[in-house]
């Protein structure tokens, strides 16, 4: 797995990152409880509200390596820098990392936006080139994955990059380790997907049905 940039050196911080613009946000009890299938097709649900690590979801699906191109590794400090509210459990100074993830021929397949506690970054991300998850599995790390909340919604910074029309499904979600938060990540996945999981299968009345 290979990155074009792997420094945090090498890295212009970037002022923001890609939120979604939301139609609809679901927080923890609907995670917990799933959604309609004509909202959500179970497949989709799977790999969006299950626990397991979507970079080796991803690998399985597309059965090719799930490679890493870091965007951004901005210091952010005591700044919530308009991330979802569990960023408040992630001790501060943060740093923010942001991340495509693609296949090996350039699909982008997924982004990504972590925040870190500027001290501890470096211990848990020893090769930034790697996916989280594979730095972890590296050092064998024991982690709980909590999905907090689910948002469909647009981007038109996405939109560009992925070269799918929105609107998309996103995620955030705490990494806790040794019953402290690790950090705090937001993905959003690319409707290329479709090709491996089926439809999304997300219909106006679904999303009416399921409003917070």
């Amino acid at each position: 797995m290979t990155s074009t940039l792997g420094s945090t050196l090498r890295l212009r911080p970037a002022a923001t990152w890609h939120a979604l613009e939301p139609l609809w946000q679901g927080d923890e009890p609907i995670v917990q409880a799933g959604l309609p299938h004509t909202q959500m097709a179970p497949a989709w649900q799977m790999l969006l509200l299950g626990d397991g690590s979507p970079t080796r979801h991803l690998q399985l699906l597309t059965g090719q390596p799930t490679e890493v191109d870091v965007i951004d590794m901005s210091p952010i400090g005591m700044d919530s820098d308009r991330a979802p509210d569990s960023i408040l459990a992630v001790p501060g100074p943060r740093i923010r990392r942001q991340v495509w993830l693609r296949t090996p021929s350039g699909e982008r397949l997924a982004y990504a936006t972590s925040w870190w506690e500027a001290s501890h970054v470096d211990e848990y991300l020893q090769n930034r080139s790697l996916p989280i998850w594979a730095s972890l599995a590296r050092l064998r790390t024991e982690l709980y994955r909590d999905v907090q909340g689910l948002c469909y919604g647009h981007s038109a910074a996405l939109e560009a990059a992925f070269g799918y029309p929105g609107p998309f499904w996103g995620r955030h979600y705490l990494f806790w380790h040794h019953r402290q938060p690790l950090t705090l990540i937001y993905e959003v996945f690319s409707p290329y997907l479709i090709r491996y999981l089926g439809p999304m299968q997300m219909g106006t009345e679904g999303c009416k049905d399921a409003h917070m």
